[in-house]
């Protein structure tokens, strides 16, 4: 949730700050501004406005604004709602300071009230604005005893920095300007991630990498309680307790391509496009036909250590949640281990019985949920084993979990998550196996998982022949208030994860259930008007949800059906069929999201629906 950019070194420095903030928009937002700094200028100069970016963008046409220095933000409303008022960056009384925030400051009514009571007058109705405050109140008493006129030193900033940071209880991701020093930005975080993009005579600052590309492929990622200095041609980087460290200097391989649309007019459209070769990057190089297995690189566990887990925890939320109710059956079907799946936002608060033998996966496309994050801390503090699944590398889950696998997906720029999720199932497949062949599968059936994993790029390829099907079904469905999505064994998670997508972007209502579960209550809400997806291709249960389908029917409910490529039975009973190609059932989930998520994207773009950045949510869920 919300965004942070910055730059320093460049005068140009909006341009690229409103181009960074535009490729931060999938993670959610109501308002946008930007503060720049030139050795010229007497004040700060802000522009911000509620509303997208393009409202800023107009804004900044008629208010030129020229810095070597700025911070950009988009926020997604906490405290106080989506006004221009209420929108980053903050300025400290007197003008001397300036920030945009990311992350929920806890005790900031106390602090308020302190602050009023020595004097300072609040604007907003933010807790951001409190820190902006509290910098004012530092940078005063450090330097009460200074010159007027002498700009503070970089060890009198971070001593100021520190000051302000160690009275805030909560998360923050911090971008901060001084108006005497503008040739520096002064970031700090706990909770929230940013890192630093590293080019000749320029360094940038983002919530992640994704503004960077095209303009440096160096990156340093900052860890909790570190507070960067960040000037044209130097970095610093200091921890709060172990004062100047070395950082790290990473190269990513991040094109500016990644982040672009390119010729679709939508990134969840792109996004969907990409599953077949995003698939294929999350198994390069993880199978392994010599030994009839997996093979992860960053567990940190000995074959020895993994044979001894007794079972197997999955947590997560919303789609990546999903994510882990196939792994459920997989594992346990491949590798008779138990797998327990839990909300991480229930599991955060909890204190179930855990075996002591138990391993702990959270899985997350950011690697920054707050939930899941609280959850791994929780079961590490009882000792257990944790391993992240995430695709965003240098995340703060991937840095703290003792070991994981890195989903290798790229980019996803859409809040709704599609290419995320099928590297999350290709990963949930290749640990069913790895995990199986640690206990009882043999070589040869190892072999043949292997063999069919092989093909899967190929059989995402031929699901997404079924485009131009599922936006005539979208047509003709688009005007309806309630869908119900229902699948069995490997695929229930399936109508959970498709009804979640039809929710998420096109604002209808949707339900996933169990098949068989619709005689227990949600066959009630069967009419004319209420249309119920079937997910059933050919398997153990085909006939079962045959018969669930049937019933629906005899009610008069009309019926989509996602269904194998030589199904000719289901074509006389449906009214619209859906054909996806044959693949061993453990994969079917992977093929059978493919139309349900384009059925989605053609719906809600048929409603005029913001695709890419749905009313309300985020894509990186980074407060509770």
């Amino acid at each position: 949730m919300c965004g942070i950019v910055g730059v320093v070194g460049d005068r140009q420095a909006v341009d690229f700050i409103v181009q960074g903030l535009r490729r931060l928009e999938y993670r959610g937002y109501d308002s946008a501004g930007i503060a720049a700094l030139d050795p010229g200028d007497a004040e700060i100069s802000v522009c911000k406005t509620a509303g997208r970016i393009d409202n800023l963008a107009a804004r900044l046409a008629k208010q030129h604004i020229v810095g070597a220095a700025g911070i950009g933000h988009t926020r997604w409303a906490t405290h106080g709602p989506a006004t221009e008022t209420n929108a980053h960056p903050h300025v400290g009384q007197g003008g001397e300071v300036v920030l945009v925030h990311n992350g929920v400051i806890e005790n900031y009514a106390k602090l308020k009230e302190t602050l009023i009571a020595r004097g300072y007058e609040f604007a907003t109705e933010t807790d951001s604005e409190v820190i902006a405050h509290l910098l004012e109140e530092c940078r005063r008493r450090r330097l009460a005893n200074a010159k007027p006129q002498a700009a503070p030193t970089d060890q009198q900033l971070i001593d100021i920095v520190q000051d302000a940071l160690v009275q805030l209880r909560g998360t923050y991701g911090l971008a901060i300007l001084f108006k005497q020093r503008p040739d520096l930005i002064v970031a700090a975080r706990l909770g929230s991630p940013l890192v630093v993009g590293v080019a000749d005579d320029v360094h940038y600052l983002a919530s992640d990498a994704s503004p960077l590309a095209g303009f440096t492929d160096k990156i340093v990622y900052l860890a909790d309680h570190q507070i960067a200095l960040l000037k044209a041609d130097s970095l610093q980087v200091r921890h709060r307790d172990h004062g100047a460290i070395e950082h790290s200097v990473e190269v990513i391989e991040i094109d500016a391509s990644d982040v672009d649309l390119g010729d679709y007019e939508h990134y969840m459209l792109k996004e969907i496009f990409e599953q077949p070769q995003s698939i294929e990057n999350t198994m390069r190089g993880r199978l392994s036909l010599d030994d009839a297995t997996a093979v992860f690189g960053g567990l940190n566990l000995s074959p020895q250590e993994l044979r001894g887990v007794d079972r197997i925890l999955l947590t997560a939320c919303g789609t990546s949640w999903h994510a882990a109710l196939v792994g459920e059956y997989i594992i346990e079907e491949m590798a008779r281990i138990p797998v327990e799946v839990e909300y991480a936002s229930e599991l955060r608060y909890r204190n179930p019985p855990t075996p002591r033998r138990t391993l702990v996966f959270g899985i997350t496309q950011s690697g920054e949920t707050a939930d899941t994050l609280a959850a791994l801390r929780e079961m590490k503090r009882k000792g257990h084993p944790t391993l992240a699944i995430c695709n965003v590398v240098g995340s703060t889950i991937a840095q703290e979990a003792d070991g994981g696998i890195y989903l290798h997906a790229g980019p996803e720029i859409g809040v709704a998550s599609t290419k995320a999720y099928t590297s999350q199932l290709a990963v949930m497949a290749m640990l069913g196996l790895y995990f199986g062949r640690l206990t009882h599968l043999s070589f040869d059936q190892g072999y043949r998982i292997i063999e069919s994993l092989q093909k899967l790029p190929a059989a995402v390829e031929k699901a997404l022949e079924s485009n131009d099907t599922a936006r005539k079904i979208a047509e003709k469905y688009q005007s309806a208030t309630n869908f119900l999505y229902l699948g069995r064994h490997f695929n229930f998670p399936t109508a959970l994860e498709g009804a979640l997508k039809l929710k998420e972007i096109s604002y209808i209502h949707a339900e996933g259930y169990p098949a068989a579960e619709l005689k227990h209550g949600p066959i009630a809400l069967v009419d004319e008007q209420t249309p119920s997806v079937f997910i059933m291709p050919r398997g153990v249960v085909y006939d079962k949800v045959m018969s669930n389908l049937e019933e629906i029917k005899a009610r008069s409910g009309p019926v989509i059906a996602i269904a194998s490529e030589d199904d000719d039975q289901v074509a006389k009973i449906a009214d619209d069929v859906i054909r996806i190609p044959m693949v061993d059932e453990f994969l079917q989930p992977i093929v059978s999201i493919i139309p349900l998520q384009l059925l989605a994207y053609h719906i809600a773009q048929l409603r005029g629906c913001d695709v890419d950045k749905p009313r309300n949510l985020a894509k990186s869920v980074t407060v509770e």
